[in-house]
């Protein structure tokens, strides 16, 4: 006999109609509720990107990306065995559909034979993986609950009411079997083991349990709605629509949309796109983004979930952005991106956040140090306060040539406001520009013609501020035609990278451990002899910019060959003398890295000692029990030298990749 099952067994037609009519009602609520979501999503701005939403699907939904690159600790296999059971219940639902529309219409069915056995065990298996996983998540959400997760008992009777759909599934299964038993039902190997255990079931007993079954499932559907666990359908919508610029980049507003609106910034949802209020309503309200912040890790009022909803309500209410998030957790972010990192439906947290302080600057809500240094900045072109003259003056004792003066250059030397102003950001700018020579690069640098890029005024709310400095550096970039720029902060290399092409900037932005590196490889330097160092990522070179691997192979760390044994077995014999060197890692590294507080122009407000980001990043780098700490941006540098010494009596030495590189080719 073939394997193969019969669909509505021992139904009557009248019964088929009335399982018809039910779902389809349920549906239909169900599509209802969402449609009359969509009003309030509407009041927002047009999207105005285009949307990769089939690439988008694929990576975020299907490959659940932000999902596979979480740690065990957030929960991540629960999450993967409840979607991807999910998934396949559903999937295996639709199939079973399929098949019986196209038994009934055209004669054709596909649901026997060999296809029909994987079909039964694949389901079966996947339906205990959804089982399992939903009584993983009501355990944990009850004994182990993470303190950034949102909880309400609608959170409970949701996590019930899947459970109870995947046992029921079981149960329907196994009676489905116990009243017409057949020779291949071992293929669901669950389902047949209860159905020996439930022994004989009569056709009355088998349509009771089909109608508690399919009861559920209509329920499910009605309520969906109205649950957190609504992001199932809505999350499809949000991460279809990811804006597919960088998280990195914001976007710019014109004078003419400034005169079309009257307003700068956001300060009413509606004011926000369309796509920005669906992802807002996409939450799921997991607290990851709210676990990775690092204002909120030290006891700031940020809460990037509460920003989330915070946007929600005021979607809802009408109420104003700033009185529904606040002023100060709107000004707590140091727009590191890892809320954004973090969250598995990619709401874009800094655009929520910047488009609202905007609205507050140009309101003139801002006040204190924040506002001095943007006083600053528009008068000095530095976000320091420096002179332009004062810009040359690390260059005292150096042959540093300069674009003024004539010098052929292949690369501009960006060295930056804080390069040329802060002493300790000064010995990494003149290790570079040693080690530049020392490799014979044809580089210059602009010296008292260097502006600030606008970058701590953009995410400070200042937008056009940072647009009055694009348009200073962008013509005098093509002036001397500049091609290629080299920078120690990535802060520049950011807004210079994914901002300024919006102003007709497009150039090739390489951050200096990377062009560094490229040096090693080609024989030109020598990797770094130090050993017992750690390395600490800036979030504007490895979260925004995906650059972790350079820094550590300047430090002579070979691991980051990705087990490549040729390459590993060639480098060990191109350097016999040299062992193999692992930098200490922090528990935070690479695209997880903690920040140190400095960025979204935090660096230019004060802030009690006990709620410096840095202190928190400042003991784990300690920990390490590395000697040497490792940096790779003057921000980052002027943070921990201050939180290293707040965090420990004798703390570990502090200095740029640069200047370990340069003290291995003196």
């Amino acid at each position: 006999m073939t394997p193969t099952r019969s669909e509505f067994l021992h139904f009557a037609p009248w019964e088929k109609a009335l399982f018809y009519v039910l779902i389809a009602a349920a549906v239909a609520t169900m599509a209802w509720q969402i449609w009359d979501r969509r009003r309030l999503w509407m009041q927002g701005r047009p999207v105005g990107w285009k949307q990769d939403r089939f690439g988008n699907l694929v990576r975020f939904v299907l490959g659940q990306k932000k999902v596979q690159g979480a740690r065990p600790t957030h929960g991540a296999p629960m999450h993967l065995g409840l979607f991807y059971g999910f998934l396949t219940l559903l999937v295996g639902t639709t199939l079973l559909a399929i098949n019986t529309y196209s038994e009934a219409l055209l004669g054709i069915k596909f649901h026997q034979g060999a296809y029909y056995l994987v079909y039964e065990t694949v389901l079966d298996v996947m339906g205990a993986v959804f089982v399992i996983a939903v009584i993983w998540a009501i355990g944990r959400r009850h004994l182990s609950r993470p303190k950034g997760a949102s909880h309400a008992s609608s959170d409970t009777y949701a996590l019930l009411l899947l459970l109870l759909l995947g046992l029921t599934g079981f149960w329907l299964e196994a009676a489905r079997m116990a009243n017409d038993p057949q020779s291949f039902d071992s293929s669901a190997p669950i389902g047949y083991a209860l159905s020996r255990w439930m022994g004989s079931v009569d056709v009355g007993l088998y349509k009771f349990v089909w109608w508690f079954h399919m009861a559920w499932v209509a329920a499910f559907f009605v309520l969906l709605p109205r649950m957190r666990i609504r992001h199932i359908v809505l999350a499809l919508f949000s991460t279809a629509g990811t804006p597919p610029r960088a998280f990195g980049h914001l976007t710019p507003i014109s004078m003419e949309e400034v005169e079309a609106t009257g307003r700068i910034g956001v300060s009413e949802a509606k004011d926000y796109s369309r796509w920005h209020l669906l992802s807002t309503d996409a939450c799921m309200e997991c607290g990851r983004c709210t676990e990775a912040c690092p204002a909120w890790n030290v006891g700031k009022v940020l809460n990037p979930k509460e920003v989330v909803q915070g946007v929600r309500r005021a979607m809802v209410s009408g109420e104003g952005i700033v009185d529904a998030v606040g002023v100060e957790a709107l000004l707590d972010c140091t727009t590191c991106g890892a809320c954004v990192e973090a969250c598995p439906v990619n709401i874009r947290h800094l655009d929520l956040i910047v488009d609202a302080r905007r609205s507050i600057v140009a309101e003139g809500g801002l006040s204190g140090t924040a506002a001095t240094m943007l006083r600053q900045l528009s008068g000095t072109d530095s976000a320091w306060g420096q002179n332009r003259s004062d810009r040359e003056a690390w260059m005292k004792g150096l042959e540093v040539p300069l674009c003024r003066e004539g010098a052929a250059f292949d690369v501009l030397f960006w060295v930056g406001c804080a390069g040329a102003t802060d002493p300790a950001a000064i010995r990494t700018t003149k290790a570079i520009a040693r080690l530049l020579s020392k490799a014979g690069v044809r580089f210059a640098c602009l010296g008292r013609e260097e502006a600030c890029t606008g970058d701590p005024a953009r995410r400070l709310g200042d937008e056009f501020q940072f647009q009055e400095q694009a348009g200073k550096l962008v013509p005098l970039f093509e002036k001397y035609e500049v091609k290629t720029i080299l920078t120690a902060c990535p802060h520049c290399l950011n807004t210079f990278r994914h901002e300024y092409p919006d102003f007709g900037g497009r150039y090739e932005v390489i951050h200096h451990t990377q062009f560094l590196a490229r040096l090693v490889e080609e024989g030109k330097l020598q990797a770094s002899t130090a050993g017992n160092v750690t390395y600490h990522d800036p979030c504007y070179l490895a979260r925004m910019n995906g650059e972790s691997d350079a820094p550590r192979l300047l430090l002579g760390d070979r691991t980051n060959l990705n087990d490549d044994a040729a390459a590993l077995v060639h480098w060990i014999q191109s350097e016999p003398g040299s062992p193999l060197r692992r930098v200490r890692e922090p528990a935070n590294h690479g695209r997880k890295t903690l920040c140190c507080g400095a960025g979204g122009g935090r660096m230019f407000m004060e802030e009690p000692r006990e709620k410096r980001p840095g202190v928190r990043r400042a003991n784990e780098l300690i920990e390490t029990g590395a000697a040497t700490v490792a940096v790779g941006c003057p921000f980052c540098r002027i943070m921990l030298d201050a939180s290293l010494g707040q965090a420990s009596d004798a703390p570990p030495r502090l200095a740029d990749v640069a200047e370990l590189l340069s003290e291995a080719n003196p």
